[in-house]
């Protein structure tokens, strides 16, 4: 169960100073789908709009009864996940998860990346369902919403808690992430390597540090992400590389260079995906492209059109990762021929789920025998 969190309805942030969004991704608080006004900040002509303090990032606990999400897509190789955090302080104006942050009351604009939900007792959680005698193990997924390694983790430690939980369990786990923050648990991810328990992917969207930082503000940079894929890889950690989302016209042409640079760090797993704009976040990433690329925003538009259908998004299963038409159909012989001539995913790493043991359901409490 999920406790739904009320959001202030105020006009602070809405339509944000360029000052007070400095090192955010969205241009404005875009009003959710479940609110019925619409409201937008103006100049009253007396300077009042000139200083602006910037928009700090505040921590909201969530108190979820559980921790373990379930999905049946076909579109992804797995059926559970985990997230420590909603919203996502990296600030990635693409992440297709903005909209669910509607569901909490929250605009999927700068609240996304400012107002974060944080599970405090995510292991708490996971131990007690990891040990109900109906639990069948299964690849766990973390990375797949938000990132379980965004900024705030530093502090909270609430991913590397998740670990030291699984690792006790044997569980498998595959992480996505695009911060070199990662690299703080490789003492947990390389003892869950030794038995098959772990597979991490990175995701390197730009080798254009300028781009990166307009684009995902308060990720790690290119250079400390593929520097994260060697570290990983030299631990024993197989990891991988996520070249996502690929974008018309602006990052598309470094397909090729990013894999190349991948894998030079040691990775030899690569997947990518095509932009995905759904709900909210379509005119959200419009009033990006038009601030920050207003010279070829009209074409990355056309282009991602030609993808979709002729719509800024088809959310139907099979169609929603890659796209259709011939610019979706390009970018995956340009992928497929690349990972081939460099030699990425001849061999997949499996992991084991033979290996789990359920967990005492309360850590504090001592085995009796």
């Amino acid at each position: 169960m999920t406790k739904f969190i009320a959001r202030t309805i105020s006009t602070e942030a809405d339509h944000a100073h360029p000052d007070a969004r400095r090192g955010r991704g969205a241009i404005n608080n875009a009003t959710n789908r479940y609110e019925a006004e619409r409201r937008q900040r103006e100049d009253d002509g007396w300077g009042s709009l000139e200083e602006a303090e910037p928009l700090r990032t505040t921590l909201h606990d969530d108190s979820s009864r559980s921790i373990i999400a379930w999905n049946t897509s076909p579109d992804i190789p797995f059926d559970r996940s985990i997230n420590p955090y909603r919203g996502c302080e990296h600030g990635c104006v693409y992440c297709f998860a903005r909209p669910t942050h509607a569901y909490l009351g929250f605009s999927p604009g700068l609240d996304f990346e400012t107002q974060i939900v944080v599970k405090r007792n995510a292991a708490q959680l996971l131990r007690k369902e990891l040990a109900s005698k109906s639990y069948k193990p299964g690849v766990m997924s973390m990375g797949t919403n938000t990132d379980p390694y965004q900024p705030v983790e530093r502090e909270l430690k609430i991913t590397r808690s998740v670990l030291e939980v699984l690792l006790e369990a044997r569980h498998p786990l595959g992480i996505v992430t695009k911060n070199a923050l990662i690299t703080r648990d490789i003492d947990i991810l390389s003892e869950m390597a030794k038995l098959n328990l772990v597979k991490v992917y990175v995701s390197v969207t730009t080798l254009d540090r300028k781009l990166a930082r307009a684009m995902e503000p308060r990720a790690s940079t290119p250079p400390k992400r593929l520097e994260a894929i060697k570290q990983l890889n030299e631990a024993g950690i197989p990891t991988g590389v996520m070249t996502a989302p690929m974008i018309p016209q602006l990052n598309d042409m470094e397909l090729e260079r990013i894999l190349e640079a991948a894998y030079d760090a040691g990775a030899r797993e690569a997947g990518y995906v095509l932009l995905r704009l759904p709900l909210e976040l379509k005119e959200i990433w419009r009033e990006w492209l038009n601030e920050h690329y207003p010279d070829r925003a009209a074409r990355v538009m056309k282009m991602v059109r030609e993808a979709r259908g002729g719509a800024d998004y088809v959310p139907q299963f099979g169609a929603r990762m890659r796209g259709e038409g011939a610019y979706a159909d390009l970018i995956g012989q340009r992928f497929a021929l690349t990972c081939k001539k460099l030699g990425f995913n001849k061999r997949r790493y499996p992991m084991r789920s033979d290996l789990f043991v359920p967990p005492e359901k309360d850590e504090r409490q001592g085995r009796l025998f």
